[in-house]
């Protein structure tokens, strides 16, 4: 055996400070494949005509796609695979565009070890301006 593992780290492994990013770019078809998944077909997403009634001026992605890019964070990065998700906090702060890339980004802020948590502040970006942020709480798999 390589050593390989599914796992990704573990609670023991993280320090306050500690950060990771995902970046995509946001397409028609991730709007598109978005709102089949959720059953979210809110016309301010999918119908541009409608969009461009809005206050927006045009089409915006689901607030909830932005924060699955987060969710891909902590699942594929940091803490990495075999983490929970506990809870999470969001605040919605500028409408994501198709064409916009979205940069997600978590940073553990604090550790619960009796309960095996960890506390993160998380952001999406656009260009370096905040679209969406928020604190994640998650359950880490521990060496013991």
């Amino acid at each position: 055996m390589s050593g390989e593992s599914l796992n990704g780290m573990y609670f023991e492994e993280l320090s306050v400070g500690q950060s990771a990013i995902f970046a995509k770019t946001v397409t028609e078809a991730d709007i598109v494949a978005f709102a089949g998944v959720s059953g979210d077909f809110n016309p301010v997403h999918i119908n541009e005509e409608f969009a461009s009634q809005t206050m927006f001026k045009g089409r915006i992605a689901h607030g909830m796609l932005s924060a699955a890019f987060v969710s891909t964070v902590f699942g594929t990065k940091l803490p990495g695979p075999g983490c929970i998700y506990v809870s999470q906090l969001l605040k919605f702060k500028a409408p994501v565009r198709i064409g916009d890339t979205v940069t997600a980004r978590v940073e553990v802020t604090g550790l619960t070890p009796e309960k095996k948590f960890a506390t993160f502040k998380t952001t999406c970006s656009v260009a370096g301006k905040i679209v969406m942020d928020g604190e994640a709480t998650l359950m880490v798999p521990s060496k013991g």
